[in-house]
């Protein structure tokens, strides 16, 4: 029998006798008595009808209210642990540096054109060695999905290693949208999007998804082999094409980079440096590759030593050189170091003409505007005023 029915029999039968007339409140009381009664049963003799609840597992997971605030945080942060977790077992850089030295290592000849080539056997080997992180990466699907028409049955390394990284990026991007899915329902709301900004303002914002396809815009078209990396050959054309070999010699020894060449990551942070020279973080960027003697100062032996590729340049282009000693005390002059003979990173900040003194050291097109800056300035006030005319 169904215990609503017995309730409310119950509480609709009438009470004959006048001496055990009860109270209201005593009638609600013996309502939820039996109301708890009956559920009770009814929840445990549920569970007990059918042993395959046990299980089956739970599907369904309430969020919790806006008034709940401790299990908001309690979510919340269980998140953040397990998104944390999920960061770690990604590949960090210098995991993916090791498994482009072994692959390297274990590759097999012929080499077609400039690739290095490696066959199932080396592949299953390179495996074993780059650890468990790297385990998913080497399996026999993966293998086959990169085998082309190589009459050996190899694959190309740089075509794995260009995988397995585009891999991690599609995860730590999914983590990272995931920091924000703060309800955990696997997706975004559109109340998460930013408010529309002009034109001007995602121009000026390095940060805003067209700077973003412009950055991306210029490394595709640096890269003309088109192996997904950037060589010093390539990344010489960058802006206008004027930054000097010593200096870009100085970047590949100082930056991460896979046998000799730059990924997109590295190449964010170098142009990320070059275009905000203003800012103090990319100051001690670029002091780091002007420092060639880590000595935590520029001196005038750094400097000389940059300066004379800017002369090279200079002579190359059919101009007459400037002397390095007009040069150094110009610089000198506008930085006002501490120590006179040395040039620290916190001197460049504080004088706030590290971006011109960095400019002059490392591009020749950037020396010949402050070189040139009276005519330039002279020049654009005569267009001025031809235009007040007209």
């Amino acid at each position: 029998m169904d215990w609503k029915d017995v309730l409310r029999r119950r509480l609709a039968s009438p009470n004959t006798d006048p001496k055990k007339k009860k109270s209201e409140q005593e009638l609600k009381d013996e309502e939820m008595d039996l109301f708890t009664k009956y559920y009770s049963e009814w929840k445990g003799g549920r569970k007990n009808t059918n042993e395959f609840y046990k299980t089956i597992p739970r599907f369904y997971y309430r969020l919790p209210a806006e008034d709940e605030v401790l299990l908001q945080k309690l979510r919340e942060e269980s998140r953040a642990v397990f998104l944390q977790r999920k960061s770690r077992e990604l590949l960090d850089n210098e995991e993916l540096q090791n498994l482009w030295f072994l692959l390297d290592k274990h590759q097999i000849p012929p080499m077609i054109g400039e690739e290095a080539m490696i066959n199932y056997e080396n592949f299953l080997k390179v495996g074993e060695k780059a650890g468990p992180k790297c385990k998913q990466f080497f399996t026999a699907k993966v293998f086959a999905k990169l085998l082309h028409t190589d009459s050996y049955g190899r694959i190309s390394i740089m075509q794995f290693f260009n995988y397995v990284m585009r891999k991690v990026w599609l995860h730590q991007t999914r983590i990272g949208l995931s920091l924000y899915d703060v309800a955990g329902q696997g997706y975004l709301r559109e109340s998460l999007r930013d408010e529309e900004l002009s034109k001007e303002s995602q121009e000026t914002n390095w940060f805003s998804a067209p700077s973003a396809l412009r950055v991306y815009g210029q490394y595709l078209n640096l890269d003309k082999d088109h192996n997904g990396m950037l060589s010093k050959e390539e990344l010489s054309r960058y802006g206008t094409a004027t930054m000097t070999s010593v200096f870009l010699d100085r970047v590949f020894q100082e930056c991460l980079t896979y046998d000799g060449e730059m990924d997109y990551k590295t190449y964010l942070d170098f142009v990320l440096a070059l275009e905000n020279r203003k800012e103090p973080a990319a100051l001690q960027y670029i002091f780091k590759l002007l420092d060639i003697e880590n000595k935590g100062y520029l001196n005038v032996f750094s400097l000389n030593y940059f300066f004379r590729a800017i002369q090279e340049l200079m002579k190359i282009h059919g101009q007459d050189p400037v002397s390095f000693q007009d040069v150094k005390d110009e610089i000198f002059d506008m930085v006002k170091p501490k120590d006179p003979l040395k040039i620290s990173l916190q001197d460049l900040i504080n004088s706030n003409q590290g971006d011109t003194v960095t400019t002059i050291l490392i591009d020749l097109n950037g020396f010949w505007t402050y070189e040139n800056r009276e005519a330039l300035v002279a020049n654009d006030n005569e267009n001025s005023a031809d235009l007040d005319d007209t």
